[in-house]
Parts: structure tokens; C-alpha cells; sequence
């Protein structure tokens, strides 16, 4: 059963004890991603994620970063979403020292060199290069421009390479001591952990300081008829995203809302993997997903094809869509969903980092936590 305290200084902790388990994770997650950025600093916060790596005064450059935990075999990465940023280190529970120690110094003490932030700017762009020749990830991202326009929510998250080549430490020192806060961070420990990790947590974050973060701009939906983005390029398939609007994370029906996704394409037996892949055999890849952010929804089936059937794959889905509006679903196809997401849920958590990003999410972005025995 997990556990949430504020620790003296205010920072939020969240444990989660696994008897079973052997690892431990430590999971710091921070409200604060691309939708929190201005045009102009489109990027930022993905930048700043990759320069938490680069060194500390304990630790001066990238290869004592990495060495700390490659010694003892531990996992670790760091990521940026359009709401969150998070950074994870997974270990032998024996070590679970160093991986409080290493992760804690990471966040607050990087040195940030401007050496350093110029040298990765290379590095992004080329990550920015590989994610635009990526029909499957860069599809996506136009399907979010298409549906917020040019505004936070329809921004890349790695920004511009305009606006990658012309970060510098003022700005990025800024956004840090504004965004990564006490009030705005949670820590997260899962695992075979001890009844002492309170007071280290307390002695590892003891320098977290607040900030003075805006509030992200609330996003504007405005569409009074179907509408379109094609966008050229010269690939072997054709790749495409079909979707409405759709709830929010806080909307009653969002659990209707993934149900839908499950049973039009969310497995090997839903109906538009039939429809498309086996029965006709357009696409390897066909998949629809509910997507809930704090402040908006969607719900949109993606998929690669050769030129030549779009025509007819958009047509079988469009059908597949008209069918859920105006029919009833089976009583038998909607528990087949429901036992679908149960059970996947049950195994997406049956380690200590699933249950540390499981419990840290809910909190940071509702402010509540469900079970999954409460969800289910």
C-alpha cells in the first residue's frame, strides 16, 4: 500500500513498499513540460532534461554521472512529456543509497556549463532529425498541431531547431529555478524499501528550493467542421491519424473513453485490426488510442499503408466509427474491453518502476490517487 508525506521542507513523497521486490525506484516527477513554455523558449524543458546528465560538482562531468549507477548495474533515463518531466533511477535495493544520492545531486546541484549546453545542442537536433524521419512518432505530432494549432498544446516538445540553437545557460538556469521547485516536484520511492527512507529523503532534498513557475496557458478548441493536415514527404507508406476530439482527465466518462479505444483498436482481436489487417490486408500497423491530458482529449486511430489504399482504409475506419454512434456495443465485446484493461493494467505493474510512475502521475497531475482495486 502506498504512502504519501510532505516532508518539513514541503516536498511531497510518495512510497511504495513491495515486499516481493528486490529493486527499488526513485522517481522525482515535475509538473512542468512544453505546454508550461513560451514560443519563444519552445524546447526548453526537453533541453534541460538532457543537461541534468552533464555534471555536477560532485560529480564534474557526464561519465562520473554515468559510472555511479553503471557500477552497480542500475537502470536510468529521464523524460519529457507536454505536462511532465520526470527522472528515474532503478537499483538493487542494497544500493538504494546511491541512487538517492546520485539522482538527488543530479537535480539540484547540475552545474549546467555553457560549454556543455552548446556541445548538446548537436545532440538534439540530430534526436530532432531522427524523430522527423520517424513517420510513426512525427505523424503523431502533426495530428496535435492540427488539433491545437500554434499553441503550446500543438507545439513539438523538442521545440525548434531554431529555438535549440539559440538556448543558453541565462535561459535555461531561469526556467530551472522557476519551474524545478519544491511546490512542483514529487518524489517517488517503490520498492524493497526500509522504514528509513523518510529521513534520507529528508537529508538528500534538504537544498530544494520554490520557485515562481506560471500557470500554462489554457488551451483553446475551436472547430465547427471536419478538417485536414497532409504534410509531404517522400516514404515508402503513407501515415496517418484519424480522430475526434474527445474528455479530459478529469471528465466522468474517461474511462468510457478508453473502453471505446480498446474495443476499435486497441489488441489483435479489436475490431479494426480485423477489419483492416486480417480481413483485408492493408496495414501492419493499426492502432487507436485515448489520449487524456489535464485539459484536453482525444481519441485517434493511427496506421502506415501503401499509398495506393488510403482511400479505402480511411473509408473502413470512418464505417467502423459511424457504427459505435449509432449502434449499441455488444454486452460481451465491452466486458472482453474491461477484462482487457484490468489485466493489463495488473502486469504493467508488476515491477517497482511501473509503481512508482503509476502513483507519482495520479498525484502530480489530479491530485488523488486510485488503486487499482479502487479503479477496477
Amino acid at each position: 500500500m502506498y504512502k504519501k508525506t510532505t516532508l518539513k521542507n514541503g516536498l511531497r513523497l510518495i512510497t511504495v513498499p513491495i515486499e516481493s521486490a528486490n529493486s527499488v525506484t526513485v522517481l522525482i516527477l515535475v509538473g512542468t513540460g512544453s505546454k508550461h513554455e513560451t514560443k519563444d523558449i519552445n524546447g526548453i524543458s526537453h533541453f534541460l532534461e538532457h543537461m541534468f546528465f552533464k555534471g555536477t560538482e560532485k560529480r564534474p562531468n557526464t561519465l562520473n554521472i554515468a559510472e555511479t549507477l553503471d557500477r552497480v548495474g542500475g537502470e536510468y533515463n529521464a523524460f519529457t512529456s507536454k505536462e511532465v518531466t520526470g527522472f528515474w533511477a532503478k537499483v538493487d535495493k542494497k544500493h538504494v543509497d546511491i541512487a538517492l544520492d546520485w539522482i538527488s545531486d543530479m537535480f539540484l546541484h547540475s552545474k549546467f556549463d555553457e560549454i556543455e549546453i552548446n556541445r548538446e545542442k548537436g545532440v538534439i537536433v540530430e534526436e530532432l532529425n531522427m524523430y522527423l524521419d520517424t513517420p510513426t512518432a512525427y505523424i503523431g505530432e502533426l495530428w496535435e498541431e492540427l488539433l491545437y494549432g500554434d499553441t503550446p498544446a500543438g507545439w513539438r516538445i523538442l521545440g525548434t531547431k531554431e529555438n535549440i540553437l539559440n538556448f543558453d545557460r541565462e535561459k535555461i538556469t531561469d526556467y530551472y529555478k522557476n519551474h524545478y521547485s519544491v511546490e512542483n516536484t514529487i518524489v517517488c520511492v517503490s520498492g524493497g524499501i526500509d522504514g528509513n527512507i523518510e529521513s534520507k529523503l529528508e537529508e538528500y532534498f534538504k537544498d530544494i528550493k520554490k520557485g515562481n513557475a506560471e500557470p500554462k496557458l489554457k488551451i483553446k478548441e475551436e472547430q465547427k467542421e471536419p478538417e485536414i493536415l497532409i504534410r509531404n514527404k517522400k516514404t515508402d507508406q503513407t501515415h496517418f491519424c484519424l480522430g475526434v476530439r474527445a474528455y479530459n482527465l478529469f471528465h466522468p466518462d474517461k474511462y468510457a473513453l478508453t473502453l471505446l479505444s480498446i474495443i476499435l483498436g486497441g489488441n489483435m482481436s479489436s475490431r479494426l485490426f480485423i477489419k483492416v489487417r486480417e480481413r483485408n490486408g492493408l496495414a501492419y500497423h493499426i492502432h487507436t488510442v485515448a489520449d487524456d491530458a489535464t485539459d484536453a482529449g482525444y481519441l485517434v486511430t493511427q496506421g502506415g499503408i501503401d499509398h495506393k489504399n488510403l482511400e479505402k482504409c480511411v473509408q473502413l475506419i470512418v464505417e467502423e466509427y459511424k457504427s459505435f454512434k449509432e449502434n449499441k456495443i455488444d454486452g460481451q465485446e465491452l466486458q472482453k474491453a474491461k477484462d482487457y484493461l484490468k489485466g493489463t493494467t495488473s502486469l504493467s505493474l508488476d515491477s517497482s518502476d511501473a509503481q512508482a510512475s503509476f502513483y507519482t502521475a495520479q498525484e502530480l497531475l489530479e491530485g488523488k490517487i486510485m488503486t487499482p482495486e479502487e479503479k477496477f
